[in-house]
């Protein structure tokens, strides 16, 4: 690992770490540069890969720490895992009944969330933001438990985190720019859209890693709060629209083999 990333405080580590992730979001979306359309097939096994993704993440690069970090402090393990992972989804779960959005291969008059004329771009947009905000905020929360010397956080696994978060999020660029070119769009603005969606990643990392520093008994919670997000999001989006097309099998198959790369990622380097 470079000796200059490592001599970085964790909120710069943080920034850079999500600033990638974004990028690669951005990457995701410039494919309709070189194609009009996207397979359905295909896209439903990026979407199926990125939830095995997270599914991992959630359980080696967040709720073990949390768990293992709390057992070593004397303190009744399963306590800060359940509360904060159930403290993630009712989170997502608000801000889905709150925020406009519209999640892909739906018809706009099933758009969540308040009720609003905005445009379906606007929407798609929105619910690929949404999920994105759990993603930042766990990248920022594992360089952060690095930076305060948790025996269970190494930057390894911080780094593992960040480059499996970022791997996911090509398909999720590509699920936001590909229909919006579908639709008649021009290029750079389906990119530009596409794209958009990651912003909140550095933002949430950001926060993510400034909160442990500052307030560092919450750590296993705000481990645990992250991955129970990032499940929501697997469960009340990720799987439903890698199935909707019934690719069951393609996305099936692409999920597991996203589970296996964080798994072994996470290993490898924590």
């Amino acid at each position: 690992m470079p000796l200059w990333f490592l001599e970085m405080n964790a909120i710069q580590q943080a920034l850079l770490a999500t600033l990638f992730t974004w990028g690669v979001t951005a990457l995701g979306a410039s494919v309709v540069f070189v194609f009009d359309t996207v397979n359905r097939k295909m896209l439903d096994a990026m979407l199926g890969f990125a939830a095995g993704i997270m599914i991992a993440a959630s359980f080696w690069s967040l709720l073990a720490p949390a768990i293992a970090m709390t057992e070593a402090a004397g303190g009744r393990p399963w306590v800060p895992a359940v509360v904060g992972f159930l403290s993630g989804g009712a989170f997502l779960w608000s801000v889905d009944k709150v925020l406009p959005h519209l999640h892909l291969g739906f018809p706009i008059e099933e758009a969540e969330g308040i009720k609003t004329s905005w445009h379906r771009s606007v929407l798609l947009v929105l619910a690929i933001t949404l999920h994105n905000i759990p993603e930042g905020l766990a990248v920022g929360v594992a360089f952060g438990a690095v930076a305060i010397g948790v025996p269970e956080a190494s930057m390894g696994a911080a780094v593992a985190l960040a480059l499996g978060i970022g791997i996911q999020n090509f398909p999720e660029g590509l699920a936001v720019a590909a229909p919006l070119r579908r639709e008649g769009w021009t290029r750079r603005k389906s990119f530009a859209y596409g794209q958009a969606s990651g912003i909140v990643e550095p933002i949430a990392g950001v926060i993510g890693a400034a909160a442990v520093l500052l307030m560092q008994p919450i750590l296993p919670y705000a481990l645990s709060f992250a991955a129970g997000a990032m499940i929501y999001v697997v469960v009340e989006e990720l799987i439903p629209e890698s199935q909707l097309e019934k690719n069951t099998d393609t996305a099936t198959v692409g999920a597991m083999v996203g589970f296996a790369l964080m798994m072994a990622l996470d290993v490898a380097l924590g």
